[in-house]
């Protein structure tokens, strides 16, 4: 089982940067596909990058986001430029891992960000 610990939001200004970071512990992280998700108030969790073998983002935070793995340390990153008001949710980070038989799925608790403009 791997617990996951999200860190870095805050309250910024629009066009400022943030850097997310989610500390993994119970497993190796480079087991796994890890993600970010975010959550704004009265909307659905909706994707936001992933990293495996390749990354992929959402297209509303390509060019912007950069999501990446220190193996060595069981994190994970979000690197966030040129924020948007519309960036502000609670982030999520995930961890995926599927088998033949089975599909293991952990989330963290939640990063606030706030972006005013």
């Amino acid at each position: 089982q791997v617990q996951l610990v999200e860190s870095g939001g805050g309250l910024v200004q629009a066009g400022d940067s943030l850097r997310l970071s989610c500390a993994a512990s119970g497993d190796t992280l480079s087991n796994y596909n890890s993600g970010w998700f975010r959550q704004a108030p009265g909307k659905e969790r909706e994707f936001v990058a992933s990293i495996g073998w390749s990354t992929a983002y959402a297209d509303s935070v390509k060019g912007r986001f950069t999501i990446s793995r220190d193996n060595a340390k069981n994190m994970v990153y979000l690197q966030m430029n040129s924020l948007k008001p519309e960036d502000t949710a609670v982030y999520l980070c995930q961890a995926e891992r599927l088998t033949s038989v089975a599909r293991f799925q952990y989330w963290g608790q939640g990063t606030q960000v706030t972006v005013s403009s």
